[in-house]
């Protein structure tokens, strides 16, 4: 026994230590370092884009129409994207935007499931139209919650804040239930447009939707909408609906 465990020690220290690479003992260094480098871009090194649709549709909302476009578009690599976003609602009794935002936004990966977003936005409608500086941290919680949070910093020094989660429930391969909430808080008034102190809107919905391919899935679900607050209350002096529930449907799109 200790004659082999000898030998086994002799041999195992007698032997030259091998390339750390196989490829390395019959390719010469600049073959490998392009091999390498061509590796490196085609696992995740490479600029790629996506356009992701999130939500098109339409919802009751009372009786009174309401169109809703909510979408994204990035490009860059893991670590690193530049992303744009816009957000509308269309009323259908007034032909008119009732709300329309757009960000630019610069998105950097802080961890495997997170990224911190920089960048502006600019509330188009309602009028008198708004800039911000926005700062915010979007991912995947814990039990695959999707979470977004933002912090913006209007030009007239106004601070608002909003966080969207939303949850996915396989119920099959293709079909999905989707609750989803959106809640918006602001700590200064903004008279002019409605805005009180504190919260200011709640929204929740479920959707149920198929996906007919994985880059187009139509739903169907309920939505409701709810002011408080001070906003309430500036909702009711103008005569303006303070609460709906609204059934939906629409469309999912991404490429």
């Amino acid at each position: 026994m200790i004659r082999c465990l000898a030998a086994a020690m002799l041999l195992l220290f007698a032997t030259t230590s091998p390339a750390q690479h196989a490829a390395d003992e019959y390719f010469d260094s600049q073959a490998m370092a392009q091999a390498r480098s061509d590796l490196k871009q085609h696992m995740g090194g490479q600029a790629l884009g996506m356009l992701d649709v999130h939500r098109l549709e339409y919802q009751s909302n009372d009786g009174e129409g309401l169109y809703v476009l909510d979408g994204s578009a990035w490009w860059g690599g893991d670590i690193n994207r530049f992303k744009f976003t816009a957000e509308a609602e269309y009323l259908a009794a007034e032909d008119a935007f009732e709300e329309l935002e757009l960000q630019a936004l610069y998105s950097r990966a802080v961890s495997t499931f997170f990224n911190v977003n920089l960048g502006v936005r600019r509330d188009v409608r309602p009028q008198p139209g708004r800039s911000f500086a926005v700062v915010g941290l979007e991912g995947v919680a814990p039990y695959l919650f999707e979470l977004d949070a933002q912090v913006f910093a209007s030009d007239d020094g106004d601070l608002s804040a909003r966080l969207e989660a939303e949850y996915e429930i396989l119920l099959s391969q293709r079909l999905i239930l989707q609750p989803r909430t959106e809640i918006d808080v602001a700590a200064h008034e903004v008279s002019e447009l409605g805005i009180g102190t504190g919260l200011n809107t709640v929204e929740a919905g479920l959707r149920l939707r198929y996906e007919i391919a994985r880059e187009f899935a139509p739903y169907i679900g309920v939505a409701w909408k709810r002011k408080f607050g001070e906003t309430e209350d500036f909702a009711r002096d103008e005569g303006e609906t303070v609460s709906s529930t609204s059934l939906v449907a629409g469309v999912r799109v991404w490429f």
